[in-house]
């Protein structure tokens, strides 16, 4: 008995993985192996690939210092990925969707629906070692004026760092790097909802991250996740006809046509895709996204594990305020972490190039297209 027992393991160690994967069969030690995008943003819309308004990044810029353990070559393994530890609640989460004539108004405070790890990050947190986050999760203003109806523009635009969307769970998304110019998902170390703050305290996510909404929508597809800033929808990555969606089914934005649950009712239409390739969300823009106006947290911000912070300092006033919001909307990145970065005048752009992972040419043409007329 014991003879024609291992007769049979032996002819199972024979068994072919792709004729055990066609009959079903997983293995409990299976991990999510997923292919890094390091490196792959471009000048114009291509699939699998982030067309980034930024394309010169700084080794120097904030974030995960290194490669952690769970990364080899050009994958990285999920599962073996660490968390921040926590589970704060945001009991004061807000968030409200309306449609008004022919605008679809966004209103929320940033805060998520969902549990988040605490942040910063505890240095008794195994997460630690491989990044610092010291950024509290706060409050935000956002109040954004879409297009009820959006439709595709003539040209794709490119996206930029900071926000390109938002969830129906209050969070932002981001696109799908780092301020080192990173595949964010396999190198920062995010909570087990998959979201983080920066360092406005914004928190946010960068790809299909475990709390957005995964359900299924009366089309039988995945149902609506948010919406990005040209006012088109993002979905999960099941279609209607029940099929997984991947790179290849997507054009150069992330997106396609097809069938989705818009409005309540089932309409063909463009729309993002939600998927675990990179660059996971949107792309680049297929309509035209509206101007997004820079975070102000609200004074009184929500903070985690009993963390304390003063109160921030108001931005600049005058001129210099002006150069500094207009400078930041051209960048996409926050209004107070640019002024932070360039210190008092004269702006030190060397050590905002280190801190924001901007380019310093970048840096001076935006200051110079804003510098104030000399009357």
């Amino acid at each position: 008995m014991t003879r024609n027992f291992s007769a049979l393991a032996k002819a199972a160690l024979l068994i072919s993985p792709a004729l055990i994967a066609s009959l079903g069969i997983t293995s409990a030690s299976a991990h999510d192996i997923r292919q890094m995008g390091d490196g792959k943003y471009s000048s114009s819309p291509k699939a699998g690939y982030l067309f980034s308004c930024q394309t010169q990044f700084s080794a120097n810029a904030p974030g995960a210092p290194g490669a952690g353990p769970w990364i080899s070559g050009d994958s990285y393994d999920l599962d073996d990925k660490p968390t921040v530890e926590g589970s704060v609640m945001w009991p004061n989460a807000e968030i409200t969707v309306t449609r008004e004539g022919d605008l679809r108004i966004v209103r929320a405070n940033n805060l998520p629906t969902h549990p988040t790890g605490v942040f910063p990050i505890a240095r008794n947190d195994d997460a630690f070692q491989y990044d610092r986050n010291p950024n509290a999760i706060r409050e935000q203003n956002i109040l954004l004026r879409l297009p009820a109806d959006p439709e595709t523009a003539d040209r794709a635009s490119c996206v930029p760092m900071g926000m390109i969307g938002f969830t129906l769970t209050g969070g932002a998304l981001f696109n799908a790097i780092d301020a080192r110019g990173r595949d964010a998902a396999a190198y920062e170390v995010l909570d087990k909802c998959g979201g983080h703050p920066q360092q406005n305290g914004q928190y946010h996510y960068h790809d299909d991250a475990a709390c957005l909404p995964h359900g299924r929508d009366a089309s039988g597809g995945s149902e609506l996740i948010g919406y990005a800033l040209d006012g088109f929808g993002v979905y999960g990555p099941y279609d209607a006809s029940g099929k997984k969606l991947t790179n290849a089914d997507l054009d150069g934005c992330h997106g396609k046509v097809g069938p989705v649950m818009w409005d309540g009712k089932l309409v063909s239409m463009y729309h993002y895709v939600m998927t675990d390739e990179y660059p996971y969300s949107i792309g680049c823009f297929r309509g035209t996204p509206v101007r997004v106006s820079a975070l102000r947290a609200r004074p009184q911000p929500q903070q985690a594990a009993g963390v304390e912070r003063g109160p921030r300092q108001p931005l600049a006033n005058g001129p210099r305020g002006d150069v500094l919001a207009n400078v930041a909307r051209d960048l996409g990145v926050d209004e107070e972490a640019l002024r932070r970065a360039v210190g008092a005048p004269p702006p030190n752009l060397r050590r905002a190039s280190q801190t924001l992972g901007i380019d310093i040419q970048t840096l001076r043409s935006a200051f110079m297209r804003h510098r104030p007329s000399r009357s």
